[in-house]
């Protein structure tokens, strides 16, 4: 064999190449942070998230119409499949026509090696997929893509469970980001934290459930690309000082002067350090470059991502404002980049938010009712993409910001804040957060419901009818301000720019609005504002809280639903001169529209690269609830 020679890659560092010519030593290769690893999965916590997520799948999947459920005996449904399997399980029907189907009772039949049918007990959601895919009408790469955000679903799912987590009860005690760090994430999406675009490590350092506290970055943008906007009262130095402390104002301002460049003639921002990391030094690599944008460094403040990952909460000094921040991911349907029309509108849409609806007696005085403005943004487009027609919208919305009001300025001493969502919470031992909450407030719990309805409904019933105007208002938008015996009192309403919508015919209460000729604000049908606020509110929320009231505090579906119609009848009953309106935004109609979010992804959309957000169009129709008192199985047949 030959005789190998070393080469220059054998030598040590110490080793000279030459007399007296030592290597130099190689730069130290600097650490990364280290992310803490969630807990060990358990093959048992993996086979539970899994039979949720199937029974789940099972659920939603047969709501939107994509599969057909077929009732073999009362409680007892099959649905078979092109592929020739078929599931069996026990489900509860619901209202708007819902099977809540039983996780422990779902069975699965196919042929088995030997020509025979084998049923066994089913909780495997990813195979599920691969069964339905041809009845669900879908392609191999929506399938496989789809399976991708399925188990990154599952695998957050049971890490939850393997950990634990508190218990409801223990809950209570949490302040409104805390609390946001516990919640799953939408119920209307199977697949609810896809987060395509996030590693494994990146979801345990950015995702909500890891309660990680995170450290933004901060930008200077020069003038001819970023534009500052904000409410008349705040100027950009006002901003500033609020955001950063005197010191970090000082370092950020040498780090420009050290440059050689005029600080004044740059907008400061602050980035998500992943979106940095993965979508602006490379995007804007030529700005950075030319100096365009210059890195400033870290803001000391630690943050806590929302369940939109993209809303950021301020907890080292909570009174300072949450900051809305895209993220080149793609999760619950779309990439959450911000739009520009959405960081240029939002300071307008707030200001005139607040002249439309602070002045009004019910909405300040009677139901006091908060609108978290979005007082100051920052806009920055692409030099050069922006100016190219139909390129895919999540390469236009990288670069940006949104300053928004934060719960803890706006709270009262007393008041603990919470989302809607939160009411939906079910700890690892089966007990809901709303028992949790109605056992704590002492009251009965029909009147504690009552409490709710009243307080929820009446704001978002006022602003529908006197203003044709709704807020989206889905249970991470729409915030509950509680007393101190846990009895909802307030209303908080957020995402304004990105959720609010107007209807197209002529409302004299609104006035001059703030778009005249080019529309920030979607203009819509007044079929489709009532729309929102039946998706989001009853459909998207009160299908799935009327069970849960119904097993853990004792209160029928039928008298949860006639209560929820009392309320509103009641409001119109107040207010008889906006008769008109009712007819025009009618919420107690026999069938609503089917918008299905799970047949969008799966069969209409799929995963195409579109230039807009696109809108959902209906699939059918869903019996109403609250078109008569009647309990919610009767309105189903």
């Amino acid at each position: 064999m030959p005789q190998r020679h070393p080469t220059a890659d054998d030598r040590t560092a110490e080793e000279p190449t030459s007399p007296g010519h030592p290597v130099p030593k190689l730069p130290e290769v600097p650490k990364l942070p280290e992310v803490p690893e969630l807990p060990e999965v358990t093959p048992a916590a993996w086979r539970e998230s899994g039979r949720r997520l199937l029974a789940k799948a099972l659920g939603e999947w047969c709501f939107e119409d994509m599969l057909k459920a077929v009732e073999t005996e009362p409680g007892r449904y099959r649905v078979d499949l092109d592929s020739g399997t078929t599931y069996v399980f026990s489900a509860a029907p619901g209202a708007f026509g819902w099977l809540r189907v039983d996780p422990g009772s779902i069975t699965r039949t196919a042929t088995g090696m030997l020509g025979n049918s084998i049923a066994e007990p089913a909780w495997d959601v990813q195979r599920f997929l691969l069964d339905a895919a041809s009845t669900l009408g879908t392609d191999a790469s929506t399938i496989a893509t789809y399976f991708t955000e399925l188990a990154a679903t599952q695998a957050v799912d049971a890490a939850r469970a393997t950990r634990g987590g508190e218990r409801a009860t223990e809950l209570l005690a949490l302040g409104h980001a805390e609390l946001e760090c516990r919640m799953t994430g939408h119920n209307l999406l199977v697949a609810n934290k896809g987060r395509i675009g996030f590693s494994a490590s990146q979801v345990r350092a950015y995702a909500p459930e890891s309660a990680r506290p995170v450290q933004l970055r901060w930008l200077a943008v020069h003038r001819g690309l970023a534009e500052f906007r904000a409410t008349p009262e705040l100027s950009e130095r006002d901003v500033l000082s609020r955001e950063l402390d005197e010191g970090t104002r000082a370092d950020f301002t040498a780090v420009l002067e050290r440059a050689g460049l005029a600080p004044e003639s740059f907008v400061w921002m602050p980035v998500h350090p992943w979106q940095w990391d993965h979508a602006v030094q490379i995007l804007h690599a030529a700005d950075i470059a030319q100096r365009r944008i210059v890195p400033l460094g870290e803001s000391p403040d630690a943050y806590l991502p929302g369940q939109s990952i993209r809303t950021m909460a301020n907890v080292s000094n909570p009174g300072r404002y949450d900051v809305k921040l895209p993220l080149k991911i793609l999760n619950t349907l779309v990439w959450r980049g911000i739009p520009p029309h959405c960081t240029s509108g939002a300071p307008a849409v707030t200001q005139w938010l607040r002249g439309l609806l602070d002045r009004d007696p019910l909405l300040a005085d009677e139901t006091r009712t908060v609108f978290l403005g979005e007082v100051a943004s920052v806009t920055v487009r692409h030099p050069y993409l922006d100016t190219f027609p139909d390129v895919p919208y999540q390469h236009l919305e990288t670069l940006g910001c949104i300053w928004r009001e934060s719960v803890s300025s706006r709270a009262e001493p007393a008041e603990r804040v919470r989302t809607f969502a939160s009411l939906l919470h079910v700890d690892s031992a089966g007990d809901a957060f709303v028992a949790a909450l109605v056992r704590a407030s002492g009251l009965p719990p029909e009147q504690w419901l009552r409490h709710l309805f009243g307080t929820l409904l009446d704001p978002l019933l006022h602003v529908l009818y006197r203003y044709g105007v709704t807020f989206n208002p889905h249970g991470q938008n729409t915030l509950l301000g509680y007393d101190e015996r846990d009895v909802p009192r307030r209303l908080f309403l957020k995402d304004f720019v990105d959720d609010v919508c107007v209807s197209f015919d002529d409302v004299p209460e609104r006035g001059p609005e703030p778009d005249s000729h080019g529309h920030i604000l979607p203009r819509k049908h007044p079929s489709i504002i009532r729309q929102h606020v039946m998706d989001q509110v009853f459909v998207g929320h009160f299908r799935y809280l009327a069970p849960l009231c119904a097993d853990q505090l004792g209160v029928p579906e039928g008298k949860f639903w006639a209560m929820v119609r009392e309320t509103i009848l009641a409001f119109q009953a107040r207010f008889p001169e906006l008769a008109d309106r009712f007819a025009a935004y009618d919420l107690l109609i026999p069938r609503i529209p089917r918008y299905g979010l799970n047949r969008d992804r799966l069969v209409v959309t799929r995963y195409t690269d579109r230039a807009l957000r696109h809108a959902l169009y209906p699939n059918g129709t869903h019996p109403n609830p609250l078109a008569a008192a009647r309990p919610p199985q009767e309105s189903a047949r």
